[in-house]
C-alpha cells in the first residue's frame, strides 16, 4: 500500500534463502570450467571458479556452541538494526512529503531511493573481492561505510529541515533530499553485502545459521526505528493525545533530531568494531579466490542468455504491472484523504506476527515440483484487492469526521492490508522457490542472487512508473473564474490569481487502477500459462556446462 505499510517487493523485503549468496561463487563449485548453455564468449579454458582452500582451523571453530558466540550474534543483529534505520527513513520521507501535498511526479522521483537494494549485485563482487588484508576482508567495507553514513546523517541533520520546506510558500527539494536518501540507501546496502559476507566467518558453521535470524529481526527492528516509531514520535497530534499531559505544536523529535541521534550511534558503534572485533584470520581467502570480478560479471551475462532464463527475467519483469497502483499510490492516497501518516505506519505492527506465519504455511504449497501454481493462481485475488483498496480510498472521506476516524473504518483497512499480505507472499514465497528450485547448485549463489535482482526490479519500476501516471491521469477544472482551466502549473496558478480553485473531476488514482487491473488480468490469461510452463523445463534448461 504504502512505503511504510506495504512490504517493498524490490526494496528492503529480504530476498528468502539467499542472505550472502553472491558470495559463494567460487567455493560452491567444484574444480573446472562452468559455463552457462552456450558457454563464455571466446570460449576460454581458464577455470572460472577455481576451487576452494579449505580452512586450517575450520574444524576447531566446528565445535563451538551458540553461547561461546554470543557476542558475535549480537554484534550482527546490532549491525542488521542499523542497516534497518537509513531503510526505514527513507519509506517514512514519502509519507512526509504527500503531508506537504508533493505532487505524485515528486513521489515518483523519490521512489528511486528504493532501487539500491535490488541493484547491489552489480557491485558485490567489488566488495567481496578488493579490501586490505591488513585491516579484514569485510571491516574493509563495513568500517568505513558505516563511518561515511554517521557523518552523513550528521551533517543532514543540519540540513534536512531546509530541504523538506517550511510550508510557508517553499516546498520540498525533491532532487536533493532523493539524492541525500538514495546515498543512505546505497551505503546500507554495501554495508548489508559486507555485513552478510562477514556473518560466514564470524560464526561457526554449526551456527551460522543464526546470521539469517538476525538479518530478519535486526532489520526488521531497524526499519520499525526508522519508520513506525519515528513517524509516532514526529507527530504532534499523536504525541499530544498519547504521550503528553500538555499539548504543543511538534512531536518529540524532529527529523533532523533523529537523523543526529542514529548519526552518533553510527559513528561510536563503527569505532567500537574498529578498535575490537577483529576478523578470523584463518578463513581470509587467497589471491586466487577473489581475483575474479571480471570473471564474475561475465558469469552473470552468461547466465542470462541462456533461453530460460531470459524468459523468466522477461516474463518476471512483467508480471507485477497490475499490482503497482495499489501497491505504490494506495497509502499515499489515504494520506491525502486525511489518514495520519502515523497511523498508517502503526497498522505494520499487527501484521508482523502474520509476516512471520505467512511463509511458513505457504512453503508447503511451494515446496513441490510446480510452485509457480501457487503463483499463477495468487495473481488474479491480488488483481481485485487492488480495486478494492480504490474502493477504500474513495470510501475513507466519506466516513471521516471532526474526531478523525471511526474505529471500524481501521478495523477494515487492517482486514484489507491482511488480505493484501496474504496474497503478496503467497506470489513471494513461490518465486523463490521456483529461484531455489532452477539455480544451478554449481553456482547457486550468483545464480540465485541474479534471479532475486531480477523479481525485485520487476516490482520497483512500476512502482515509480504509477507514481509518475497519476497527475497526467488526473483532470481538474477551476471552479469560480470562467475561462481558466487546471491543465498544467501555469493554468492552475492563473485560476488562482483570477479567483478561482482547481477541483479534481477525475482523479487519476482510479484511472489508473483500473488499468493497472486490465493490465494484469491480460498478463494473467496470455502470458501466466507460459510463465507456468516454464518450471516444466527440463533441468538441462537451467544448467551451466562444466567441462573437466
Amino acid at each position: 500500500m504504502s512505503p511504510a505499510i506495504a512490504a517493498k517487493e524490490g526494496g528492503r523485503q529480504r530476498r528468502a534463502g539467499s542472505h550472502h549468496q553472491y558470495l559463494d561463487v567460487r567455493s560452491e563449485a567444484p574444480p573446472g570450467l562452468v559455463l552457462c548453455a552456450d558457454g563464455l564468449p571466446g570460449g576460454e579454458g581458464e577455470a572460472l571458479l577455481p576451487p576452494p582452500s579449505p580452512p586450517p582451523e575450520a574444524s576447531s571453530r566446528g565445535a563451538r556452541g551458540c553461547r561461546a558466540e554470543l557476542g558475535s550474534i549480537l554484534l550482527l543483529l546490532v549491525l542488521y538494526v542499523l542497516q534497518g534505520i537509513p531503510l526505514g527513513l527513507a519509506g517514512s520521507v514519502p509519507l512526509i512529503l504527500q503531508s506537504k501535498n508533493a505532487s505524485y511526479t515528486d513521489q515518483a522521483f523519490f521512489s528511486f531511493v528504493f532501487w539500491p537494494f535490488s541493484l547491489k549485485l552489480l557491485w558485490a563482487p567489488l566488495v567481496d573481492a578488493v579490501y586490505l588484508r591488513s585491516f579484514g576482508r569485510r571491516k574493509s567495507w563495513l568500517v568505513p561505510t558505516q563511518y561515511i553514513l554517521g557523518l552523513f546523517m550528521i551533517y543532514m541533520s543540519t540540513q534536512v529541515d531546509l530541504l523538506l520546506g517550511d510550508g510557508e510558500g517553499r516546498g520540498p527539494n525533491i532532487v536533493a533530499l532523493t539524492g541525500t536518501f538514495f546515498f543512505f540507501e546505497f551505503l546500507a546496502a554495501t554495508q548489508d553485502i559486507a555485513v552478510d559476507g562477514w556473518a560466514l566467518t564470524m560464526l561457526s558453521r554449526e551456527n551460522v545459521g543464526y546470521a539469517s535470524t538476525c538479518n530478519s529481526v535486526g532489520q526488521t527492528a531497524g526499519y520499525f526505528l526508522g519508520n513506525v516509531l519515528f513517524l509516532a514520535l514526529e507527530s504532534a497530534s499523536f504525541c499530544n493525545k498519547y504521550l503528553r499531559f500538555q499539548p504543543q505544536p511538534q512531536g518529540i523529535v524532529t527529523l533532523s533530531d533523529f537523523l543526529f541521534f542514529w548519526g552518533a550511534v553510527f559513528l561510536i558503534t563503527t569505532t567500537l568494531v574498529a578498535l575490537l572485533k577483529k576478523e578470523n584470520k584463518e578463513l581470509t581467502p587467497t589471491k586466487e579466490e577473489t581475483k575474479g570480478i571480471t570473471d564474475t560479471y561475465r558469469l552473470l551475462f552468461s547466465i542470462i542468455k541462456m533461453p530460460a532464463v531470459l524468459t523468466f527475467c522477461l516474463l518476471i519483469l512483467t508480471a507485477k504491472v497490475g499490482f503497482s497502483a495499489a501497491d505504490a499510490v494506495t497509502g499515499l492516497k489515504l494520506v491525502e484523504e486525511g489518514v495520519p501518516k502515523e497511523h498508517l505506519a502503526l497498522l505494520a505492527v499487527p501484521m508482523v506476527p502474520l509476516q512471520i506465519i505467512l511463509p511458513l504455511i505457504i512453503s508447503k504449497y511451494t515446496a513441490g515440483p510446480q510452485p509457480l501454481n501457487t503463483f499463477y493462481k495468487a495473481m488474479p485475488f491480488r488483481l481485485l484487492l487492488g480495486l478494492e483498496f480504490a474502493f477504500l480510498v474513495w470510501w475513507t472521506p466519506k466516513v471521516k469526521h471532526e474526531g478523525g476516524f471511526p474505529v471500524y473504518y481501521y478495523v477494515v483497512v487492517l482486514l484489507s492490508y491482511a488480505l493484501h499480505q496474504i496474497t503478496l507472499y503467497s506470489m513471494y514465497v513461490a518465486i523463490m522457490a521456483f529461484n531455489a528450485k532452477v539455480s544451478d547448485p554449481l553456482i547457486g549463489g550468483t545464480y540465485m542472487t541474479l534471479l532475486n535482482t531480477v523479481s525485485n526490479l520487476g516490482g520497483n519500476w512500476p512502482s515509480t512508473v504509477a507514481l509518475w501516471l497519476v497527475d497526467p491521469l488526473t483532470v481538474k477544472a477551476c471552479a469560480g473564474a470562467q475561462e481558466q482551466t487546471c491543465g498544467t502549473t501555469v493554468a492552475a496558478e492563473l485560476c488562482t490569481k483570477a479567483g478561482g480553485s482547481c477541483v479534481t473531476t477525475l482523479d487519476g488514482y482510479y484511472v489508473e487502477s483500473v488499468i493497472c487491473v486490465i493490465l494484469g488480468f491480460g498478463w494473467w490469461f496470455l502470458l501466466g500459462p507460459k510463465f507456468k510452463k516454464l518450471q516444466d523445463e527440463g533441468q538441462s534448461s537451467w544448467k551451466c556446462k562444466r567441462t573437466n
